[in-house]
């Protein structure tokens, strides 16, 4: 038999049943589109929280009050430890040859009024390296003043959210607002930006770090950032913050020093592994297609009975005949994932331009889907497509005589 013969069955057999072809189709396209597509937006946030790390820059250290006992955990973020971390602490740290700038933050959430418009947004008590170090772009007016250790002074930056809500189309610069009792004039306005490990800017007012000190009453900071001079300090200047800042509590470490490196390598493989995850649960769709091929197969050789006793009779061997029904699953299951992998690819597209993540299907759904499709009709398939081989010729052609 040639091969343009075993094309021509092929596509004769699915002309023949549009629409158990069609269903087939469907079930396996709807297999491959939730693989791609679930792996797709879990790649889309592996990349968005890796590139929020990579904006804070590569040889950042982050302090925070609390020592974590377990090894591998994530650090605390409440503010609650047995000693506070204090701007004089910022300070012994900026003071080390290793360290480049350090950006104290303190932050709280309190309602903020301009006018007689109100909004409970978060307030974050910092100075201007913080702007720097987190990667913040301005659309308006100045960052926070180069204020002296303790010093305050009433201005504030608003993130572009926050300043919509507060002064709508109105100008925002030069514009007072009360902040809890505190009157702050608006300096500067960020650019729109979405949130940035847990925190959304662009509803969010900053403040320098004296007065949210004194608006939420407390002088413990909630962590600070440290940016190293480069990578080959990385090990040392965890030594000498460490060794500062235990001989200024007493000799305790009771703070835990975060390697930005590490989280993101931490972050990378949960989210790698989700991904995987979420690829694994939808692939068990491609699983239910397959039985849906084996029971369609199955049909098609007890209603071909006939065909398959003239293939035998005309000299057609048992491979052969064997090949006629595996192939029709196989060209099926091709066609299906294609569909499915495009019509996905389009979807990811399409909010890769409404949303401005990067929602990328990895490549290995891409190939494991195609594979597994072809792969579960092969395997599906070869039960009934090996029934069929199997017939004697002058019992399929009496078989289907009988039945007609």
């Amino acid at each position: 038999m040639r091969a343009a013969d075993l094309c021509a069955l092929w596509l004769g057999g699915l002309r023949g049943h549009r629409s158990r072809s069609a269903m087939l189709l469907l079930a396996i396209a709807i297999g491959v589109f939730a693989v791609v597509l679930l792996s797709g937006l879990g790649e889309g946030a592996r990349r968005f929280v890796i590139g929020e790390f990579d904006q804070l820059g590569r040889h950042l250290l982050i302090v925070v009050p609390g020592r974590n006992q377990t090894t591998g955990g994530m650090p605390p973020v409440t503010g609650l430890a047995p000693r506070e971390l204090t701007l004089g602490d910022a300070l012994a740290i900026a003071r080390l040859p290793q360290v480049r700038r350090v950006a104290p933050q303190q932050s709280g959430r309190a309602e903020v009024r301009a006018g007689n418009r109100h909004r409970e947004t978060l307030i974050v008590g910092t100075d201007h390296h913080f702007f720097a170090m987190r990667g913040l772009q301005l659309a308006q007016g100045q960052a926070l003043p180069e204020l002296a250790a303790g010093q305050g002074e009433a201005v504030g930056v608003i993130g572009a959210r926050l300043r919509r809500e507060l002064f709508g189309d109105g100008p925002a610069l030069g514009q007072w607002l009360r902040a809890g009792d505190r009157r702050l004039r608006v300096i500067g306005v960020l650019a729109e930006r979405g949130e940035s490990l847990g925190m959304d800017f662009s509803d969010s007012l900053l403040i320098p770090l004296a007065n949210a000190q004194a608006l939420f009453d407390r002088e413990g900071l909630l962590r600070i950032f440290v940016e190293l001079r480069g990578a080959s300090y990385l090990g040392s200047a965890q030594r000498e913050i460490r060794a500062s800042l235990s001989r200024r509590h007493q000799g305790k470490e009771d703070f835990t020093l975060v390697g930005q490196d590490a989280l993101r390598g931490t972050f990378e493989q949960i989210l790698a592994r989700l991904t995987q995850a979420l690829g694994g649960i939808a692939a068990i769709s491609l699983l239910v297609a397959g039985i849906l091929v084996m029971n369609v197969t199955w049909i098609s050789v007890s209603q071909r009975t006939a065909e398959i006793g003239l293939l035998k009779a005309l000299g057609a061997s048992a491979g052969q005949v064997r090949l006629v029904f595996l192939g029709e699953a196989l060209l099926l299951a091709l066609v299906g994932a294609l569909a499915g992998l495009l019509l996905a690819e389009l979807l990811l597209w399409g909010a890769r331009l409404a949303t401005a993540l990067p929602l990328h299907a990895p490549w290995w759904a891409r190939l494991v889907s195609l594979g597994l499709a072809l792969a579960c009709a092969a395997l599906f398939a070869w039960l009934p497509a090996n029934r069929a081989a199997s017939m004697a010729p002058v019992q399929a052609l009496h078989g289907a005589a009988g039945a007609g």
